[in-house]
Formats: C-alpha cells, structure tokens, sequence
C-alpha cells in the first residue's frame, strides 16, 4: 500500500471498520480521483457499511438515496413545499399582495424541498453520497443519475441551473438482482465485495461485539461459514452474524451448545425453509469448532 492509502486503511480501521488493501485502495481512488465507486456483491457483506464509515472517517456528512422500484427524478432530486406555499399564498391575498409579488415569492429557495441527490450538490462540504441498491431503480433512473453524476449540476425551471461547489464522494451498491448499464459502469470504478473469510469475520465480531469471547467470535464465524456452503434461499451475512453474536453475549453465553444454536438460530437464518434445513445432527458437530460444514 502506498502512505496515502495506508493512513486510509488505519482511518478505517480506528473507526470501527475491518478494512482490506483493496478496500482501501478503491475508496482512496474515488475520493482522490473524483470518480463514483460501485460497490458490487451478495446482500449483508457490507457495502452500505463501506459508505457510512468512509463519511466517518472523512469527517463529513453522509447522504443516502434509497432506491426502489419506480424511483424518479422528482423523489431523488425535490419538491416543493406546497402546504407552505398555499399558506403564504392566503396570506398575501389578505394582505393585497400583487399577484406578480406572490408568484415570485413563492418558488424561493425557502419552498424548496432538498431531496437527496440535490442536497449531494448543495453543501459547503462534500459529503458522501450513497446510492443505495441501484439495480433496484429502473433503466430511465440511472440514466438520469448518469447525466447528474458526468455534470453535478442540476436544472430547476424556477430557479435556474445548480451546480455543486464542492463534489460529494460518490458511492453506489448493487446486489446485482438487474445488470447495471455499461454507461454507468464506465462511469464509475469498481469493487467487489465477497462475504470475509474466517479470519476477518472473527475480527469483524471482536471489533463490533467487543463483550464476546475469542473463543466464542470463533465458533460462531465457524458456524456462519458453514451455514454459507449450504444451498439455502438467505445466505446470511456479515449484519447477521454480528446479531448473533450480540444475542448470544446478552443471554450470557460464552460458547455455543447445540440447544442455544437451535433456540437462536433465527439471528441467523431469516427463511422458514432455511431454518428446517438445520437440524440437531446438523449442528452438533460444529458446536466447539471442531466441524467444518453443517
């Protein structure tokens, strides 16, 4: 690693977040270089955590846009503030003002409703921007966030053109359930996130669930990367295994036994089916670490 990313990765590191070269070195890039960062891979192997701790460790603000089926440009961008407009409205008419007054008035920034891309644009320091779960937005949306994020200024017919003075820290997720467009894609650099190994997924619940034992963060990563090798519908992921590990240390245990496994399993595993799957001759062998798969 060079000095710059490698004060990055101890940035990380200090505020809670298990980092890795790559990591590090893709978020140093997008930060230094300008350019948005997509962040690929399964559900719960922490690519909306990536965001939130990069905003902490840069000491800045972090803004999120959740994405959704059916997302437009109006939800992400702003709206205005129709109840106070109509109020100032009946004000003015009672108070005999022109109607040229009034109709000036009433499309000022101070009815303007900042949604998250716009806000993005419109702070004194950049912020970070998460675009959360873009594959879930359809085709017409990215294409609007591509044009918004090759000019960072936005057109509001009221008001004229905006555009930002300090460049947020773009970073985009995609669990792949829709191929993004290669326009997008170039647009952007990349990362790929794959769920940790054992190594660092015993750190990861040392780091965020400090109370376990050594012992115990090593039998439940055991357990979890187990769990993963199986066929099941929710493959759990880093936030579940921090669950898990919380739960445990608050009922008091400090090492698994096949009847604690059995009566919190639903940290784990969050499908009915996947639940059924693991049984008692399933669980044994692993309690202690000693097994290798369910």
């Amino acid at each position: 690693m060079t000095p710059e990313v490698r004060e990055l990765f101890d940035l990380l590191e200090r505020h809670g977040y298990v980092a890795d070269p790559a990591v590090a070195t893709a978020l140093f890039l997008a930060t230094d270089l300008g350019k948005p960062l997509l962040i690929e891979g399964d559900a719960g192997v922490g690519k909306t955590e990536t965001a939130k701790v990069l905003a902490r460790a840069l000491g800045t603000e972090l803004i999120r846009l959740q994405c959704y089926e059916g997302i437009d440009a109006a939800t992400a961008l702003y709206e205005w503030n129709y109840p106070r407009q109509l109020l100032h409205l009946r004000m003015a008419e009672q108070g005999g003002v022109e109607a040229a007054r009034t109709e000036a008035a009433l499309f000022g920034r101070e009815y303007l409703l900042e949604r998250p891309l716009l806000r993005a644009i419109t702070r004194a320091e950049s912020p970070v921007l998460l675009v959360d779960e873009i594959d879930r937005a359809d085709d017409g949306f990215e294409a609007f966030l591509l044009e918004l994020l090759s000019d960072f200024q936005v057109s509001i017919p009221e008001l004229g053109t905006i555009r930002a003075e300090h460049l947020p820290h773009v970073v985009l997720t995609s669990n792949r359930t829709r191929e993004i467009g290669d326009a997008l894609r170039r647009r952007c650099l990349y990362l790929y996130l794959e769920h940790p190994d054992l190594e660092k997924e015993v750190r990861i619940i040392r780091r965020r669930v400090p109370e376990a034992s050594e012992g115990l963060a090593g039998e439940i990563a055991r357990f979890v990367q187990a769990l993963r090798r199986r066929p099941l519908a929710k493959v759990p992921g880093v936030a579940e295994t921090i669950d898990w590990a919380q739960a445990l240390v608050r009922l008091g245990r400090d090492r698994l036994d096949p009847e604690t496994v059995e009566e919190t399993l639903g940290c784990v595993l969050k499908d009915r089916a996947d639940l059924a799957s693991v049984g008692r001759a399933d669980v044994e062998p692993l309690v202690g670490g000693e097994g290798t798969s369910p």
